[in-house]
């Protein structure tokens, strides 16, 4: 990306962050947010189509609906096409234009672009190239690793994204784990090598006012599975050296989001994966390693979930666990009404008494204090 490239695409970006969508807790501008509202923030929905006009169910739910925010892919798994939401730089930046307009509330608008085999925005589609973490962690020049990161937060910003759900943490205990190894997206089985390049790409988005996340809690690297296909058991491959690079950036207040894995570990939990596990995330994440801030589920859509769980309970599971943000990627299954049912859904929990509001509440105000933190939402 040249200087101007760059100049263009962040002035475009700065416009459509100036969009009058608002940020009053979790609700409207005049009102305090309603039991709906409050959930509604706590869903990040995928979408097809690459333009809209106002019609779409997705534009239902950040307008009407006042969702937390929407995810975005260049593939639709489930239909075996490229160009789901990503086929151009100007495309995407008036999508996420336009995103911004017919939001609610100030929206996440969030891609997986770690670089290398992971990278929703493709040179074949006009973005900057990219590498994988591997490949920079086998280099070990901290100075290259920073250049490849400023390239990638630049293009996240200029294309009007917020949030990029990188870098992942994971160890590469498993050189051939089909979901992390296989896919050069470890930057190394050293936590201290993963810790300094995952912390140049986590400083190159934050000078950018961009929002990252660590992936995948508690420890995907020695997985012998996908969790996109199936369940996943841990138990005997994972150890707590796993945990460090995550509890490196908790310590050094570096931690903006935090992505949970699928994966089951009966030491953590013996009955439930990391994302449905309270042991793992309130009791581990949050309470022993002090973690504070958002906590996203990988997509509740992937197999392991959708194989042993049904999406009620799926759902109920998540929030007991901790979970801030509950993401639905509708690309592995389609389900353009999963925001109004999901919404209905909890808040009968709520009013019946199975979920405190309180609950709510807690998510609700650790998104608002990440969005505020976000480009252009100081």
């Amino acid at each position: 990306m040249s200087r101007r490239e760059f100049v263009r695409g962040a002035a475009l970006a700065a416009a459509a962050l100036a969009a009058p969508a608002v940020l009053p807790g979790c609700g409207s501008a005049s009102n305090a947010p309603t039991l709906e509202e409050k959930i509604a923030q706590m869903l990040l929905v995928g979408f097809r189509g690459t333009a809209l006009d106002g019609s779409e169910p997705i534009a239902r739910d950040l307008r009407d609906l006042g969702i937390g925010g929407v995810v975005l892919f260049d593939r639709d798994v489930l239909l075996r096409a490229w160009g789901r939401n990503v086929t151009s730089p100007a495309q995407l930046t008036e999508l996420t234009a336009t995103i911004r307009r017919l939001a609610h509330t100030r929206p996440f608008i969030s891609v997986d672009q770690e670089g290398g085999n992971v990278a929703r925005l493709k040179p074949s589609c006009g973005f900057p190239a990219t590498v994988t973490a591997k490949s920079l962690g086998d280099l070990n020049d901290l100075a290259v690793t920073r250049m490849h990161a400023t390239s990638i937060a630049a293009t996240v910003l200029g294309n009007g994204l917020d949030v990029n759900f990188a870098p992942v943490v994971d160890l590469n205990v498993n050189p051939d784990s089909p979901a992390i190894g296989r896919y050069g997206r470890s930057f190394s089985i050293d936590s201290a090598v993963v810790v300094a390049h995952a912390g140049e790409f986590i400083q190159a988005h934050d000078r950018l006012g961009l929002l990252t996340a660590l992936k995948h809690f508690p420890g995907h690297g020695s997985a012998t599975g996908d969790s996109h296909d199936g369940f996943v058991d841990v138990t005997n491959t994972w150890s707590d050296v796993e945990l460090s690079p995550f509890q490196a950036f908790i310590d050094s207040g570096q931690a903006r989001l935090v992505m949970t894995a699928h994966i089951f570990n009966a030491h953590l939990d013996p009955v439930d994966p990391a994302t449905l596990s309270r042991a793992t995330i309130t009791g581990l994440l949050r309470e022993q390693m002090g973690y504070q801030g958002v906590v996203v589920s990988d997509d509740l859509q992937m197999g392991a979930i959708t194989t042993r769980y049904g999406q009620e309970l799926a759902v109920a599971k998540a929030i007991e666990a901790g979970i801030d943000v509950l993401l639905f990627g509708n690309n592995l299954v389609y389900d353009p009404d999963v925001a109004p049912r999901t919404i209905e859904l909890v808040a009968g929990w709520v009013r019946n008494g199975s979920i405190p509001e309180a609950r709510i509440d807690a998510s609700c105000e650790r998104i608002r204090a990440a969005k505020a933190r976000g480009s252009g939402l100081e």
